[in-house]
């Protein structure tokens, strides 16, 4: 061991040797530490590799010119948890930040650096895999830390060493001239703003892009023709595309979205495309939807439906999408493949699709083929297809909202279950959920809701890798398609919240929006709003209440009640039980005139006569 060294610790640190054997965890980043390494000279147990000791205070680093990068004990957010902008990982050690946003750990802010630098010794011994060497661990899909495209796209260097890395991304030169930007040479970056990519005009955060400060213009890697790139041949479209040498504006045949600067054009098919999209995958497998979706130039004329199933915006029949031919639905090229970990690419056309079980035997059907006598796998009777004939008085077993039209129900002991919930398979994927894991369906024991909080009894799916539970109603509303709510004419559809229809307030609360929205007018709800019940019992009343909205109570005019009850505020907004609306107006009505009477008699008492009495 050396002499006593510090690195802003109290204690002093001492260097051990690699003959030393140790389990401990690095204090500033939280991974193993092996010799050499610091340790602590009092023995409190703090470590640290040598790496993130001598870690500068202060990073100016080539890739983020502008702004210094920030050592700090903890990342300047409310609960200090940070994610990385480099590998896109969660932690709450020590950050490298930046005054405009950017956050990086220790070891993926001096790793990027040497990028730069073109000093990579720490990956001189590690093992480089071919592109058919898969690293797929189920529906995983490692990404590069550098381009963000899948990382078995190229030869890349092993995961063992701590980083995702193609090959050629830790050869990117830090300058690079661009035909259609002769003005000034691109600059390798850190998209901090972020901006689009001028190209595919795709915002893409994380990792590297080609950019020019003085115009604010950015170009992803992999969107930028290589120099001598003259044509490109790719197994998914039968003809080789060749690079356009002129800079034209022009509409993607494959996406649908403009283009301006590098097209590629097949004289064969006479269509006209990004790069990016000349290595489109012709068919995926979506979490988004049951089927296999493929890549279409032009939607066929069986094709009913021309809107995207996630944006709810119309696809254009006349360019590129991609789309289902069991259900006659379509997706937007961009929406259902901008997040590359929610699809993978099918290889072989004549693959068998895995289809998900049904959670139902049908018993007997009726002349329309509907099955009327079902057996589920979660109740132990037969259920009966059963008429609608009004009143909410029952709930649903599955999602516990009321029973409406179409349901089933048990003759024995009063089980009830939606159609649409019967027929939930046992098996689901959720395309927003963080685990890649698929969701079985469960039931009989409570559960507390990742999505909405709540902890109900009734059916739920639960994740097979992270055991979340999801009610079934968040389930449903989550679900791509219209959805049908009670107090609303028209059918609602799952916006996110980026979108403009995910912008504004909610109808039944007045928070800001949720995402449960209507295409033909202004009405959107929350996934809590959406799930409220429309009958409902309370202890302070023998009947029940029925939901309603503002329009239906004429004394509580449009949308907000503000009464002041001296400097008490009382705000009413949107959906409101009726009776509690009542007693609400009428102990407004009583405190007011109390408050009245009492400033009467104050204000008697403050008045002064003049005159004498008679």
């Amino acid at each position: 061991m050396e002499e006593p060294l510090n690195y802003g610790h109290q204690h002093p640190l001492l260097l051990l040797n690699e003959d030393q054997l140790i389990v401990a965890d690095c204090s500033r980043c939280g991974e193993k530490v092996s010799a050499p390494c610091l340790c602590c000279a009092e023995h409190c147990g703090f470590y640290l590799h040598k790496v993130c000791a001598e870690a500068p205070l202060e990073l100016n680093h080539p890739f983020h010119p502008h702004h210094p990068l920030l050592l700090m004990q903890n990342a300047p957010y409310l609960n200090g948890d940070y994610i990385c902008d480099f590998c896109d990982k969660e932690d709450n050690k020590f950050v490298y930040h930046c005054s405009c946003g950017l956050d990086f750990h220790i070891k993926c802010a001096l790793f990027t650096f040497n990028i730069a630098e073109n000093n990579l010794k720490e990956l001189d011994h590690v093992a480089l895999q071919h592109p058919l060497v898969s690293t797929e661990n189920g529906d995983y899909v490692a990404m590069c830390f550098g381009c963000w495209e899948p990382l078995t796209n190229y030869t890349h260097f092993s995961p063992d060493c701590g980083f995702n890395l193609h090959e050629k991304c830790a050869k990117l030169p830090l300058k690079l001239n661009f035909m259609y930007h002769r003005q000034h040479p691109l600059v390798l970056q850190f998209n901090s703003e972020p901006l689009s990519c001028k190209i595919c005009t795709v915002t893409q955060k994380r990792g590297f892009v080609y950019g020019c400060t003085y115009f604010k213009l950015v170009f992803h890697i992999e969107c930028l023709p290589p120099p001598l790139d003259l044509a490109v041949e790719d197994k998914r479209h039968q003809h080789t595309f060749t690079p356009l040498s002129r800079r034209v504006p022009y509409i993607c045949d494959a996406c649908g979205l403009e283009g301006i600067y590098v097209a590629y054009i097949c004289s064969t098919c006479f269509i006209m495309v990004h790069k990016k999209c000349t290595s489109l995958p012709r068919i995926i497998k979506s979490k988004w939807h049951d089927h296999r979706l493929f890549h279409k130039y032009f939607l066929p004329d069986e094709f009913t439906s021309s809107d995207c199933m996630i944006c709810h915006d119309e696809v254009d029949p006349e360019h590129g999408s991609y789309c289902c031919s069991y259900c006659n639905i379509t997706f937007h090229v961009r929406c259902v493949t901008e997040d590359k970990r929610s699809y993978s690419i099918v290889s072989l056309e004549n693959e068998d699709e895995m289809h998900h079980e049904s959670s139902i035997s049908v018993i007997e059907r009726n002349d329309a083929g509907e099955a009327t006598k079902i057996k589920h796998f979660k109740h132990m009777h037969n259920l009966m297809l059963s008429p609608f004939v009004g009143g909410y008085e029952n709930s649903c077993h599955g999602c516990m909202l009321p029973i409406s039209d179409p349901f089933y129900c048990c003759s024995e002991c009063g089980f009830f279950l939606h159609k649409a919930c019967a027929e939930l398979p046992k098996m689901m994927n959720l395309w927003h959920h963080h685990c890649q894991e698929p969701l079985a369906l469960i039931s009989d024991k409570a559960f507390k809701c990742q999505e909405c909080g709540h902890i109900p009894n009734a059916f739920a799916y639960e994740c097979c890798g992270c055991e979340d539970k999801i009610c079934l109603r968040d389930m449903i509303a989550y679900t791509p398609g219209a959805q049908t709510c009670l107090k609303h004419d028209h059918p609602l559809f799952y916006y996110r919240v980026h979108q403009e229809k995910g912008k504004g307030k909610c109808n039944a609360c007045g928070q800001p929006r949720g995402v449960l929205c209507c295409k033909d007018c202004n009405f959107g709800l929350h996934l809590d709003c959406f799930a409220l019940p429309i009958i409902a019992g309370h202890k302070c009343d023998e009947h029940l209440l029925s939901l309603t909205d503002h329009m239906m109570i004429t004394v509580i005019q449009k949308v907000i009640v503000v009464i002041s009850v001296k400097k008490v505020e009382i705000q009413i907004v949107g959906f409101i039980i009726v009776q509690h609306a009542i007693l609400l107006l009428m102990l407004i009505v009583f405190l007011e005139n109390i408050h009245s009477s009492n400033l009467g008699v104050s204000m008697k008492k403050q008045v002064i006569h003049t005159h004498s009495p008679l």
